[in-house]
């Protein structure tokens, strides 16, 4: 057992001490909670959970204490409609317009912490989100193109409503694996997370983060950073086909907007595999589209979340696998500015290698307005097998251009299979629709799509395409003080 700060050396208490059993029958979370405030109430330190299988509804974490899963060790979520007993209601906070119920609530989590410090979960265990629920109500904030991605709109009420149900459904359920909400100091490492709910790993409002090492295979979001700043994610395997790998926003969820930063995701994989296939090894391939009817997804991204600012991001020597590529969008005044990803290997992607997003959803109080992105920088990135009606896109809006882009040695090989149709679209301006690629429709260019940009710096990009393909490689649409070397498809 590896200590995680000073604190958690005080003292170690194993779960079986006070009453746990471990034979994934009896409800052990009682015990657990037992042994969290014992030692929280004795000067902090570490509570072991020993091998075993240990049936859960809500545990509750506390300051000091740092949560241990030896080898082994399996803390399985209970299922309401099977077992004795509920999560903890979801806490009452006012209105909350914004955002969706699962990122507006975390004590109906499987494991929760509020207000926390110096707090770590931890250990070469499990956790299996059995008994978790993948849904919950949207955002009470509805636009008619913002609120989903256009790709759902031939979709039913009914269809949206069975993944959306309302709030008093919600009521002893459990739809996060692990929700902390304004805590400070948190470690959570070397875990395995087998289905996770909304949301595997919630984190809102909180700083000095650090999560190494978590191997995910969820339903929908794996691990999602809300109004974070001083975080590291390293080292992490997150298989997310239904939803987003690793996330990175800023809402309204702590009833301001937080500016994001100094955020570092390194050395991590994501993918959209079959769920669970990651886990067991046989990288299933047969889903063909998420809930949203776009590609798999199990990528990362910055936005759609953006209330707040982005400022001071690195994401680097990162793999994405059959996933949609690199998403960065700021959609609701927030501004991004800082980022910079580098040696990024793409494989099999289902939508555009890489998106760039302005847009003026603005999902926010009267007066939202349009928010800006500036200073980001790409290098070193290689992709191959990408769907072909999504280049790389950069696109902003009219009278507010994204600025100062640079692509540096940048290799992207599509699929090919663009028509004469598709080469004479002009894709609409859509300001207020939900950021995705899909937005546009296939594009007519095969390799690069740039629409209001001030500032665009090419240094290297390899551009090439299987089989026949009609439209042109790049379009550069009201771009200015745009330059390239090595492009040889460079607009003369």
């Amino acid at each position: 057992m590896r200590l995680i700060a000073p604190v958690h050396a005080r003292q170690s208490v194993d779960v079986v001490q006070l009453g746990a059993r471990g034979d994934g029958r009896t409800l052990e979370h009682h015990a657990i909670n037992r042994a969290i405030t014992h030692v929280a109430r004795t000067g902090g330190g570490t509570v072991l959970v020993p091998a075993g299988r240990y049936l859960c509804f809500s545990i509750r974490l506390a300051s000091g204490v740092a949560l241990w899963l030896a080898e082994n060790a399996v803390i399985e979520a209970a299922d309401p409609a099977r077992h004795a007993g509920r999560y903890d209601d979801p806490e009452p906070r006012g209105d909350q317009l914004y955002q969706d119920f699962g990122h507006s609530h975390w004590h109906n989590s499987l494991i929760w912490g509020d207000g926390l410090h110096d707090i770590a979960i931890a250990g070469p265990g499990r956790i299996e989100g059995c008994g978790l629920t993948r849904n919950g109500p949207g955002s009470r904030w509805h636009a008619q193109r913002g609120e989903h991605p256009l790709s759902m709109h031939y979709m039913s009420p009914a269809a949206i409503a069975a993944l959306e149900p309302g709030f008093q459904a919600m009521r002893g359920q459990g739809n996060k694996a692990i929700g902390l909400r304004d805590c400070h100091g948190v470690t959570i490492e070397r875990l395995t997370i087998d289905r996770g709910g909304h949301i595997a790993v919630l984190l809102t409002g909180c700083t000095r983060v650090a999560l190494d090492r978590l191997t995910i295979d969820a339903e929908r979001d794996g691990i999602d950073l809300d109004g974070v700043r001083h975080a590291t994610v390293t080292h992490c395997r997150v298989n997310t086909p239904n939803d987003d790998a690793i996330v990175i926003k800023s809402s309204l969820a702590m009833g301001h907007p937080i500016d994001v930063e100094n955020i570092v995701i390194r050395d991590c994989t994501v993918s959209g595999y079959d769920r669970g296939t990651m886990l067991d090894g046989r990288f299933g391939t047969t889903q063909r589209l998420a809930p949203d009817r776009d590609g798999p997804t199990g990528r990362i991204k910055i936005g759609t979340e953006s209330n707040g600012g982005f400022r001071d991001i690195l994401i680097e020597d990162c793999r994405f696998e059959r996933s949609r590529g690199l998403a960065l969008e700021t959609v609701d005044g927030g501004i991004m500015e800082g980022v910079t990803a580098r040696r990024l290997s793409m494989a099999d992607v289902t939508s555009a290698p890489i998106f760039i997003r302005l847009g003026h959803r603005g999902r926010g109080p009267e007066g939202t307005g349009v928010g800006a992105m500036r200073d980001i920088t790409l290098s070193d990135i290689q992709a191959t097998g990408i769907d072909h009606p999504y280049p790389l896109i950069i696109a902003g809006l009219q009278h507010h251009p994204i600025c100062d882009v640079t692509l540096a040695r940048l290799s992207l090989h599509y699929r090919g299979g663009g028509t004469s149709e598709d080469s004479a679209r002009v894709p609409e301006e859509r300001p207020d629709a939900y950021p995705e690629p899909s937005m546009f429709g296939p594009l007519p260019a095969w390799g690069l799509w740039a629409r209001h940009v001030e500032g665009l710096g090419i240094d290297g990009l390899a551009l090439s395409h299987e089989g026949l393909d009609a439209r042109a490689a790049i379009i550069l649409d009201r771009v200015t003080q745009a330059s390239a070397q090595d492009a040889p498809f460079w607009p003369q």
